[in-house]
């Protein structure tokens, strides 16, 4: 799970122009390297503990999984030659031979192990845990006193093969080996995480292209690893990811040859981008989308009066005429917990209604909340600045004044690193946007990081035992069939407590200028950054 910067996932303050903070000139734009817009991120680069936009971009060209996911969101197999299971609960996995790192170490069934019982110890504090809870003993390892130190459902049998015991049958956890919590650490990021987290040393198509190669608030410099032996080598001479203050500066940039790639138009310019750009223009559904998040500290938010307030806002949001009038058609309404573009979305869930705009319904709603307790104050939505989200939090806190009645703000963050700090650590005190990006094609991926009650990404404290057992039965489902059944009646229950407020789904609209020949979004929005040839 990715969280977007624009439309879940990060950035800090950048750039006053863009080439004036990376010293890129137009010729340095026009070389084989690729740039692309970037961000700071949100923490030093380690897999198990970058769960945001534009770190996890980064993370996933330096390193290597069990698998990878091509552009359509099919896995392959990657460092694994072969993951053998009969039961869906015991697995062998078999890596192929000479696989290293960029130090030259080799990568071994000890390199996987290892960090993700790393990425599992509660101690650690790492902010993708929530991956490894289905393993056996993840328990033990993730408690606040963990009372041990290693999974037991892990066993390294040699230096290319090792196990997995899951507690229970999972449905997609062979597709989820591809997910960054995933990727092998060499034994030197072990001895000073920190430092490793600065400069990675990984296994993937890139590598960074030198101990200054991370300039931060500015640039990310990548070349391409010559020991790479995957599926996905870098057909192009390397990545700068530039980081920008604003998706307009960065479009001006694209427009003038001084960007290669750019993964987001701003709003001010999707009704002429496809003019501006011609061929270049590139457009794609993809599985992303765009919540209003409440945490129960907020007043007026705990319990009943809380479920009634949620009810509320989401039917007074106009979702399909902004839509239109501020992303020009290239959003859709939210209509569940995850995104249109998966396999096994379902449109209509039960008590949906709540998800839909209904004025008369909102007020009534309303009205039964101040019943509970008068409503005071205001309501303050904060969104980050750099992520180009101004308009359109601005139609949604329009949407809910001019229905309700009630004084509503949009409250900007200068970057985005801020507000997610804000968020995870609990003070952020106001509601919040904030997205979801796939990180593997699955709804379940998308429920369990940001609604299990145990997931460390659960920045709404959302809680509910009947879901949290309604996704367990879901991924010891027989079949993909039987287990979207269960998703269904897992979002029905989400649905039901409005655990938060689903807004808009993506069309995603992206550009690449005429220096470059070929560049493809995948189907979670991000490039194929290994395969854009200039």
């Amino acid at each position: 799970m990715r969280f977007l910067r624009w439309g879940a996932l990060t950035a800090a303050a950048v750039l006053a122009t863009s080439l004036a903070l990376t010293g890129c000139s137009s010729s340095e734009s026009h070389s084989d390297v690729v740039t692309v817009n970037g961000g700071e991120p949100q923490n030093p680069l380690v897999p198990t503990n970058t769960n945001e936009f534009f770190g996890g971009r980064v993370v996933d060209r330096l390193f290597a999984g069990l698998k990878y996911y091509d552009a359509e969101g099919v896995a392959h197999n990657e460092v694994a030659q072969s993951i053998e299971t009969t039961d869906r609960q015991h697995y062998k996995v078999t890596l192929e031979p000479d696989w290293k790192f960029t130090d030259g170490t080799a990568v071994t069934a000890k390199s996987f192990v290892d960090a993700w019982n790393y990425g599992a110890l509660g101690t650690n504090g790492q902010l993708q845990n929530w991956v490894f809870t289905s393993i056996k003993g993840y328990a033990d390892v993730a408690a606040e006193k963990p009372v041990a130190q290693t999974m037991s459902g892990l066993k390294v049998v040699d230096d290319r093969t090792f196990t997995i015991e899951l507690e229970h049958p999972s449905i997609d956890f062979e597709l989820s080996l591809g997910f960054a919590p995933f990727y092998p650490m060499p034994e030197a990021a072990f001895k000073d995480m920190e430092a490793f987290g600065k400069n990675p040393i990984g296994n993937g198509p890139y590598k960074f292209a030198g101990p200054d190669a991370w300039e931060h608030n500015v640039k990310i410099d990548l070349v391409p690893n010559p020991d790479y032996q995957g599926g996905r080598p870098a057909k192009n001479k390397g990545l700068q990811f530039k980081m920008y203050q604003s998706f307009d500066t960065a479009y001006a940039d694209l427009l003038a040859g001084n960007l290669d790639v750019l993964d987001t138009i701003p709003d001010n310019a999707l009704s002429t981008y496809k003019d501006d750009l011609g061929d270049r223009a590139i457009t794609k559904a993809t599985a992303q989308n765009e919540h209003l998040g409440i945490q129960p500290n907020l007043p007026h938010f705990g319990g009943q009066e809380g479920l009634l307030r949620r009810q509320a806002i989401s039917m007074a949001i106009n979702r399909q005429q902004i839509c239109d009038t501020i992303f020009n058609g290239t959003k859709i309404p939210a209509t569940d917990y995850t995104a249109a573009t998966l396999p096994g979305f379902r449109e209509n869930l039960p008590g949906s209604e709540t998800l839909r705009y209904n004025p008369d319904e909102a007020k009534k709603v309303w009205a039964q909340a101040d019943a509970i307790a008068p409503w005071s104050g205001r309501f303050e939505i904060a969104y980050n600045s750099d992520g180009g989200h101004q308009a359109w939090i601005e139609a949604v806190a329009n949407s809910i004044k001019n229905t309700l009645g009630i004084d509503v703000v949009a409250v900007a963050y200068p970057t985005f690193k801020q507000i997610r700090d804000l968020i995870h650590s609990r003070s952020i005190g106001k509601a919040f946007r904030y997205g979801w990006q796939g990180d593997y094609p699955s709804m379940l991926e998308f429920l369990v990081a940001q609604y299990l009650s145990t997931s460390d990404t659960n920045d709404i404290e959302y809680s509910s035992p009947e879901f949290d057992t309604l996704l367990s039965a879901a991924q010891a489902a027989s079949s993909p069939e039987a287990s979207y059944e269960k998703i269904a009646q897992a979002q029905t229950v989400l649905v039901k407590d409005m655990a938060d407020i689903p807004l808009i789904n993506y069309i995603s609209t992206a550009g690449r200028s005429e220096h470059v020949k070929e560049a493809e979004l995948t189907w979670a929005g991000l490039f194929d950054f290994e395969n854009i040839v200039k």
